[in-house]
C-alpha cells in the first residue's frame, strides 16, 4: 500500500528566523489523524536563517537524528558536547532520562536546512547517547547509504530503536531497488529533485508511506536526493 503525502498538505510554520514543514503533528500544527508513522514521531524540514537557532531546551525519552541538507549546524549540550556539522553530515542523540541542548546557525550569510527526525525509543530511561558522522558525498552517489541503524545493525550511527535510515543522491534516469522484509514498512522523503517510487511521482518536499509492499523501485526523474526510514510494521 502506497500513500503519497504532498508537501502542500503538510503543516507549515514561519517564525521569521525559522521556516518549517511538519510531516507530523508538531508545535502549532495539530492533526489527530497524523501523529506518527510507526515509531517515527516527528519529521520536520527546517530552514534556520542566519544567526538564529534553538536555544537551550530539554528532551527526554526520544531518539533524534539531524540530517544537514545545506549549511551548518552548531550543537552544544549538557553532556559537554560541542561541534559544528556541515552539509551531508548527521548528528544523533538518544535523550534517555533527560538532556539539554541547543542548535544554532551561526553563519552570517548562509541559511541552514536540516531534517529533524524523532524516533520513539524501545524503552524509557535508556543510557544517553550522542554522536555524529561525517559521511562522504561519494558514499551516497547512485547507491543507498545506511546512515542509521539499531545497535544490531551495520550503520556507522547506531541508536536503540529497530530502524534503518538510508540516503541517496541518484542521477537523472538512474534506478535503485530496495527489498522490504516481511512485516516492515518505509517512510520515504523526497529532499531535493524528483523521483518515481513504485510508479508514484514525488517532487521536492513530498513524502510516501509504504506498507504491505515487498520492494521499493526508485527511479530518478531529475537528479534526486532522498531519504527513507525503514522500521517494524505498526500494529
Amino acid at each position: 500500500m502506497l500513500k503519497k503525502l504532498s508537501k502542500e498538505n503538510m503543516g507549515t510554520s514561519n517564525l521569521g528566523w525559522l521556516e518549517s514543514r511538519f510531516h507530523f503533528s508538531f508545535a502549532e500544527y495539530r492533526n489527530p489523524e497524523n501523529i506518527n508513522f510507526g515509531v517515527l514521531r516527528i519529521l520536520n524540514d527546517d530552514i534556520l536563517h542566519t544567526n538564529s537557532g534553538f536555544d537551550t531546551h530539554p528532551h527526554s525519552n526520544m531518539e533524534i537524528i539531524s540530517y544537514v541538507v545545506d549549511g551548518e549546524i552548531t550543537h552544544k549540550d549538557s553532556m559537554g558536547n560541542s561541534e559544528t556539522l556541515k552539509k551531508g553530515e548527521v548528528q544523533y542523540l538518544s535523550a534517555g532520562d533527560g538532556i539539554y541542548h541547543s542548535e544554532h546557525n551561526v553563519h552570517d550569510s548562509k541559511d541552514l536546512r536540516l531534517l529533524q527526525i524523532w524516533i520513539v525509543p524501545p524503552a524509557t530511561s535508556l543510557p544517553r547517547l550522542y554522536g555524529s558522522n561525517r559521511f562522504k558525498e561519494e558514499e551516497k552517489e547512485n547507491k543507498l547509504l545506511n546512515i542509521v541503524s539499531s545497535q544490531e545493525g551495520n550503520a556507522e550511527i547506531k541508536i536503540y530503536q529497530d530502524i534503518n535510515i538510508y540516503v541517496s543522491k541518484l542521477e537523472e534516469k538512474k534506478n535503485l531497488e530496495y527489498k522490504i522484509e516481511e512485516n516492515r514498512q518505509v517512510y520515504f522523503v523526497q529532499i531535493e529533485g524528483s523521483s518515481k517510487v513504485n510508479n508514484i511521482e514525488l517532487n521536492h518536499g513530498d513524502a510516501l508511506e509504504v506498507t504491505k509492499e515487498n520492494i521499493l523501485n526508485i527511479q530518478a526523474i531529475s537528479n534526486s536526493h532522498f531519504l527513507f526510514i525503514e522500521m517494524k510494521e505498526a500494529k
